[in-house]
């Protein structure tokens, strides 16, 4: 073959070059030793961290000089500079505590504290997520557009009672985004992101018995954007606050030792200077060499003592490709690593040198991660299921996973992987071919759930249903109608998703085999929340539930599935009841207030991106939270109809004299 233009040879070059670099690489790469093959290894110490890291750097700017000699290219400003990378590294940080030592008087209390508020969908039980509304005794707190809210609800009241900014006082909210909120105790936590203080921020109030809010402290975890549109960043077992936050790390950007994770406490007059809470000790690899073609990340587990004065946490982290997807179960967290390019073939495993993704298993109590090389990536957290000492994943062919947006990308091809937790070790070994079957569904954007010991995923008009410890078919559905929310409603399943402009729901029979049972039309609506926390199904006992769900009108026009619809302001809140699957309209309760219209002198978070919509059910009540308002209703007297009991509009009001919005009108 001859190579006759520039590109073509520049592309030999390159193709030779990082050969060459990652052969080098792997003559000095971590080994674990013997008797060390059931976990990964960590560093032995800060020097032998920085120097694989170094020269992953240096063959990245030798690849990219010989390919710029062959072929010139656009001027680039490389931040990161030579002198930089040819500084000496830091001096190691202190010793860190005995791994998961500061958790284990929270652990010991996890299995007696409720773990979850009662009004959130989970994913697993007794794994709280970071949400906009949660429960705390008699009262409701709120997080919206950078605020906190408390309403009293106890003792059948509906009434506001404190407001307070959920940032530090004196600190600038400016390019801030507080998304999600957790509560144990009398402890609320407020997680968000700063891209202009670089970072992830935990903001800490103490909460009243009368409900009143106090700002306590806030704390940054140095990290980079943890948003993805279908998946939360943070998690609460017990008082153990736990964080997946990765930290992307660049050959030609700053050097690393700038970027590893770290915390700090802030301060309004001067932020304390960020302290390391990862040393190389707690950092972990496969024997997966670094392609000088692809940026690395810090996929960082990070956990907080909630019952520690200051906050307390330990971070762990596994060092990979960049892409990722994350699960949490109620004893570890895993993260699915995978090359920013279409990641090996679905179904058809490579041998171990070749496999383009990995899996890790990040336990909670501190102890060492375990890693094995895959194929595919999930969709979203959603895909994965671990159960009977068994980790079920439902993968796609390709994908950066789901980081922003990346939930939302179509596949092509699906294989499910049934891997036994035996199987997971020092991550050399390979998924091996008989954990993988394909099964049918590619061809475009994808929702997919477990429920019981069933998978349900589907796209466009099309579902399956399947239960991965069997080798039986999956089942084809066909709901009539696109599957745009795939939910558990007791032991069996529901779809949601539009026809024209129904929007239409179907409940899906899980027994022996699976099948679309009764069904509900609501003409003129689509769904006003995409996020899972926008739906909510409580049990009444039997074969017989509530449910309710944010709509809006069919007339808003389409909204990307990513995007948040409740920014326009939701229509109202659909219940349904489902007795024996089939389902009975209870009514709606409506918002009064449409758009976002009302000047409420919003300084951060003003893009409603985890949505703003929510059904809660409190014992026998029920609440439409929709933006600024809360409407209650009430059921008749046979349970047949709802209907608006009262309301209430906690908008703030525009600023004042002062430059503040008093919390109500």
């Amino acid at each position: 073959m001859t190579l006759t233009s520039p590109v073509r040879r520049a592309a030999l070059a390159l193709l030779i070059l990082t050969t060459a670099l990652a052969a080098a690489c792997a003559s000095s790469a971590p080994r674990a030793g013997p008797g060390a093959r059931d976990t990964l290894r960590a560093y032995a110490d800060e020097a032998e961290l920085q120097a694989a890291l170094q020269r992953w750097r240096e063959g990245s700017q030798a690849a990219r000089g010989a390919l710029r000699a062959m072929a010139p290219l656009p001027a680039v400003t490389l931040s990161g500079s030579a002198e930089q990378a040819a500084s000496p590294p830091p001096p190691p940080p202190p010793p860190a505590p005995a791994p998961g030592a500061a958790m284990q008087a929270s652990k010991s209390a996890a299995g007696a504290a409720a773990t979850a508020d009662g009004i959130t969908n989970v994913q697993t039980a007794g794994v709280d997520e970071g949400g906009i509304v949660k429960q705390a005794g008699e009262h409701l707190v709120i997080l919206r557009r950078g605020r906190l809210f408390t309403v009293k609800v106890g003792g059948d009241a509906l009434q506001a009672v404190a407001a307070i900014d959920a940032y530090a006082p004196g600190a600038s909210p400016q390019g801030a985004w507080y998304d999600e909120l957790l509560v144990v105790g009398r402890t609320v936590v407020v997680v968000g992101f700063s891209y202009a203080r670089g970072g992830t921020e935990i903001g800490l109030f103490d909460l009243g018995g009368d409900g009143s809010l106090s700002y306590r402290a806030t704390y940054h975890l140095r990290s980079h954007d943890y948003f993805s549109s279908r998946n939360y960043a943070s998690r609460l077992i017990g008082t153990q606050l736990i964080f997946y936050t990765p930290q992307v790390l660049m050959p030609w950007g700053p050097a690393p030792a700038q970027l590893m994770p770290s915390m700090r406490r802030w301060q309004a007059q001067l932020p304390q200077d960020f302290e390391r809470i990862l040393p190389a000790t707690r950092i972990f690899r496969t024997d997966d060499d670094f392609d000088p073609a692809q940026p690395l990340a810090l996929h960082t587990v990070t956990r907080c003592d909630l019952a520690a004065t200051p906050l307390r946490c330990e971070a762990t982290a596994v060092l990979g490709p960049s892409g990722r997807v994350f699960y949490v179960s109620q004893g570890s967290v895993y993260v699915w690593t995978a090359t920013r390019r279409l990641v090996g073939t679905v179904g058809r495993p490579q041998p171990p040198a070749e496999a383009s993704a990995a899996l890790f298993r990040l336990p909670l109590d501190g102890a060492a991660p375990s890693g094995i090389k895959a194929v595919g990536v999930p969709i979203d957290q959603l895909s994965f299921l671990e159960h009977d000492q068994h980790l079920t994943v439902l993968l796609r062919d390709g994908g950066t996973g789901e980081g922003m947006f990346g939930g939302e990308r179509a596949a092509s091809r699906l294989a499910l992987l049934r891997l036994p937790l035996a199987a997971l070790g020092d991550g050399r070994g390979a998924a091996a071919r008989e954990h993988y079957r394909l099964v049918p569904g590619g061809g475009g954007a994808l929702h997919n759930r477990h429920v019981g010991d069933w998978l349900l995923w589907g796209r466009g008009d099309q579902a399956w249903a399947t239960r991965p410890a069997t080798a039986d078919e999956a089942v084809p559905l066909a709901p009539g109608h696109a599957i745009e929310r795939i939910e558990a409603m007791g032991a069996h399943a529901l779809l949601v998703g539009n026809r024209g402009d129904e929007l239409r729901f179907s409940a899906v029979r899980l027994a022996r085999s699976a099948s679309v049972e009764g069904g509900f039309s609501r003409p003129g609506a689509r769904q006003g929340e995409s996020r899972t926390h926008g739906f909510f199904y409580r049990p009444l006992g039997g074969d017989e539930g509530l449910l309710g769900l944010p709509l809006l009108a069919a007339e808003d026009g389409a909204t990307r599935p990513y995007f948040p619809a409740g920014r326009l302001g939701a229509a109202s809140v659909v219940f349904l009841r489902q007795q024996s699957l089939q389902f009975s309209a209870l009514g709606e309760l409506a918002a009064a207030r449409r758009g976002g219209a009302v000047d409420d002198g919003c300084r951060a978070s003003c893009v409603d991106w985890y949505g703003n919509a929510r059904p809660i059910f409190l014992g026998a009540r029920l609440f439409a939270l929709m933006g600024y308002e809360l409407v209650e209703g009430q059921l008749s007297r046979d349970g047949a109809v709802v209907a608006d009991r009262r309301r209430l509009d906690f908008t703030p009001r525009r600023p004042g004299p002062d430059g503040r919005p008093s919390p109500f009108q």
